[in-house]
């Protein structure tokens, strides 16, 4: 087996039993990079000095005896985790030039644990988007079919993963955007409950809901990253201080007596019937494994996109603010006064999706209508977070469709926005409540990967990687990989 097609388990037993080195494979993986990325644009900058010199300690650390589980892994950074003395853009002209003073917590974390890192990802611009095509640096392709999108807004770390470049990578969810793009490319992705990983130098788009995550091609390999990146940081008022589940020791627990909730609100107008047809199969195989299967009912999620489309991008709005022209990343040329700087460096330095959002949210916010707007819209988070405590208290995790439909092409859903906003149906309710949720691989439609979600109760990460890491014990959809990669 070639050194990119290893997972992250596989390199740590590799790397242990010194079949190759870790500077071995960084260089392998760096190659790689270089001769297939131009395909998928799916990295904003390679790092391949700090890679190269990471990799040489990880070889050191492991020679002194070390035997770290991620110890020499190489991975990728979704471009809103600063890194110091590296490009940090959000994917975003107003950020260009940036090179963030100080690590991520996530990324110091990571790198604690003998993490290499290979670069930086793209991502929609300010992590706004489901197709990773509001990036200042240009759309990042689907690796299964390059006219197709990869999703987003973590789309240039799934394309990464995917196309076997890397082994994994970080990726944010705001409103979907670990899960829909791992979906849309055949991954598992992971969004913990929120709190449980830092947002400590990760740009933010909206606060109450962004949530760091691993991206990885199976269960296995989403615990040993959660476990090197979750856990309490004193730096982030919004981190909670519980202690850590053992993630991978959970993964073996049998699903005997595994109740599993089918919302009917998943089932209805706008899911492919062939997604649906995924979804049940799934459903069997992990009857087979001892699950039972309950109806339920969800009935305020009709109401997440309007309610999350206030609140994101209101959040966004107060978080953008600061982009100013005045401190750091972009300003434009030669302005007249101190008004002309801030309105042209805003102006020319967001895109047309960041500048829709921050002027929808600062519509919601303002004195006539905040409380028709965005009031409102958090009375209606409530209730859907109080639907999923009622569904608890019947059931363990909640299954369903991450997407309605397999990846659209490219530009397809430009001219219509909302129709772009319909594709997170079944992932928002997840981040309005602060569930974890997670994807998984559930097979092909016309030769594109489609995505199975599970959600469960706060806290319940291990659960989510368990039922993941069983039903990819009897199933092979998460090894299949993109012809040519």
């Amino acid at each position: 087996m070639s050194l990119h097609q290893l997972t992250l388990s596989q390199i740590a037993e590799g790397l242990a039993a010194k079949q190759f080195s870790a500077v071995e494979l960084t260089q392998h993986l760096l190659q790689r990079i270089q001769a297939l990325d131009p395909q998928l644009n799916s990295f904003i900058s390679v790092t391949e000095e700090l890679a190269l010199q990471q990799a040489g300690a990880a070889d050191q650390r492991r020679a002194a005896g070390e035997q770290g589980a991620l110890l020499g892994a190489p991975i990728g950074h979704k471009d809103l985790f600063c890194t110091q003395g590296v490009l940090t853009s959000c994917a975003s002209k107003i950020l260009s030039g940036f090179k963030a003073p100080y690590n991520a917590t996530v990324v110091d974390k990571l790198a604690a644990a003998g993490t290499v890192t290979l670069g930086k990802l793209n991502m929609d611009e300010f992590a706004m988007g489901s197709a990773n095509e509001s990036s200042h640096y240009g759309a990042v392709k689907n690796p299964w079919d390059a006219t197709r999108v990869p999703g987003g807004s973590s789309g240039g770390s799934a394309a990464a993963v995917a196309a076997r470049l890397i082994p994994a990578a970080t990726g944010t969810d705001t409103g979907g955007s670990i899960r829909q793009p791992a979906a849309l490319t055949n991954l598992t992705g992971l969004k913990p409950t929120y709190g449980r990983v830092s947002r400590w130098g990760m740009i933010a788009y909206a606060s109450s809901l962004d949530q760091g995550g691993p991206m990885a091609r199976d269960a296995h390999d989403c615990a040993l990253l959660l476990q090197a990146m979750a856990g309490f940081d004193a730096k982030d008022s919004t981190c909670v201080d519980q202690p850590l589940d053992d993630y991978l020791a959970a993964l073996s627990q049998p699903l005997a007596g595994l109740r599993i909730g089918l919302p009917r609100e998943y089932f209805g107008a706008g899911l492919d019937a062939r997604i649906g047809e995924k979804v049940m199969a799934v459903v069997e195989a992990l009857k087979k494994l001892g699950a039972t299967v309950k109806d339920i009912s969800l009935p305020n999620m009709q109401h997440a996109i309007p309610a999350y489309y206030v609140i994101a991008p209101a959040e966004a709005s107060s978080n953008l603010s600061r982009f100013d022209g005045v401190r750091f990343g972009y300003r434009c040329e030669n302005p007249q006064n101190l008004e002309d700087l801030y309105k042209r460096s805003r102006g020319e330095g967001f895109g047309a999706e960041v500048k829709r959002r921050i002027m929808v949210g600062t519509y919601a916010l303002s004195a006539g209508y905040y409380d028709a707007y965005y009031l409102k819209a958090q009375k209606i988070r409530r209730l859907i977070k109080n639907d999923f405590v009622r569904a608890f208290e019947e059931v363990d995790v909640i299954l369903g469709p991450t997407t309605p439909n397999p990846a659209w092409k490219l530009g397809e859903k430009n001219s219509d926005p909302v129709s772009a906003y319909l594709e997170d149906i079944y992932t928002i309710t997840a981040n309005l409540a602060g569930i974890p949720g997670l994807s998984m691989p559930a097979g092909f439609v016309d030769g594109l990967p489609v995505g199975v979600q599970l959600l469960g109760n706060y806290f319940q990460e291990g659960r989510l990687l368990n039922v993941a890491h069983q039903y990819q014990q009897v199933t092979d959809w998460h090894q299949h990989a993109p012809s040519g990669f």
